[in-house]
């Protein structure tokens, strides 16, 4: 197990796994380095490191809930490159994850080799965030890893057909903590009252200029074909702002997808830079 220290004085996990060119993974809102547990077998040629965000996993929480937001972790990124002494690396953006990497393509590009942004862009769905925040901050009613895994098929299987209930479960085991009284949150439950206190500051920013700073960085996105996040109108016009742009929409699957799908693994492969 690793730790660092921000800036802030907070003490924020990471796992640094493998060898050779440095692949940064970010993780989803609520999610933490855990969610690269079905990618990183498919990164054997490649240095892996996956951070908890502040208030996630085994990260600090931060009593300053307003701190969980994009720019702060994106700098927390950065601090977590300046102590591993990496001075560019690939990164892998999952939903909140991609976010974090287009605020690092604007404001640090020259630390990026490439970056893959997995079921996300600069226009977020609202009746995606809508079934987002529907969950964000409540404990799960689940007790156990296996009822978790049934729950988790009942909400997302229409967006995931044929994805197996041992999946699910492995999942489940990536999402929520056990203890001796049930299974609870793997993140600080403020989390879901920053998000409402940063909506109700005023309108979301425009994140356009955010992807545009991407395009001269070598950029892959993946979609799920039924992700309710990143929408095929957005994708269109994500293609047209960066032609170069190097695109995969993986069947049956919704938002986001798990990464190890074989459409999936080929992008990655072909957009990361080895060094």
């Amino acid at each position: 197990m690793a730790f660092f220290t921000s800036s802030d004085d907070r003490r924020l996990f990471f796992e640094d796994t493998g060898s050779g060119t440095p692949v940064l993974c970010l993780a989803g809102l609520t999610r933490n380095s855990k969610d690269f547990s079905f990618l990183t077998p498919h990164l054997g040629d490649m240095r892996a490191i996956a951070m908890d965000y502040r208030g996630r996993g085994r990260s600090d929480h931060d009593p300053d809930f307003m701190n969980y937001n994009v720019l702060r972790e994106s700098q927390d990124a950065i601090e977590l490159l300046d102590h591993l002494g990496l001075d560019r690396v690939n990164v892998i953006g999952t939903s909140r994850g991609g976010l974090i990497a287009m605020a690092l393509a604007a404001s640090h590009p020259e630390r990026l080799l490439s970056v893959v942004l997995n079921d996300v862009g600069p226009v977020l769905e609202p009746s995606g965030i809508a079934k987002i925040m529907e969950f964000v901050g409540k404990q799960p009613v689940s007790k156990t890893y296996d009822l978790a895994a049934r729950a988790l098929q009942h909400v997302l299987g229409p967006q995931f057909p044929g994805v197996s209930l041992a999946r699910w479960r492995q999942q489940a085991e990536v999402q929520f903590d056990e203890t001796p009284d049930g299974l609870t949150l793997s993140y600080d439950p403020a989390l879901r009252t920053a998000l409402l206190e940063q909506a109700a500051a005023g309108p979301a920013p425009d994140l356009w200029p955010l992807f545009e700073a991407l395009q001269s960085i070598p950029t892959g996105v993946i979609r799920g074909a039924n992700s309710d996040i990143l929408g095929k109108d957005t994708l269109t016009e994500m293609h047209n702002r960066h032609p170069d742009l190097i695109l995969a929409e993986i069947p049956d699957r919704g938002h986001p997808p798990f990464l190890d799908e074989p459409q999936s693994v080929e992008l990655i492969r072909k957009v990361l830079v080895t060094a």
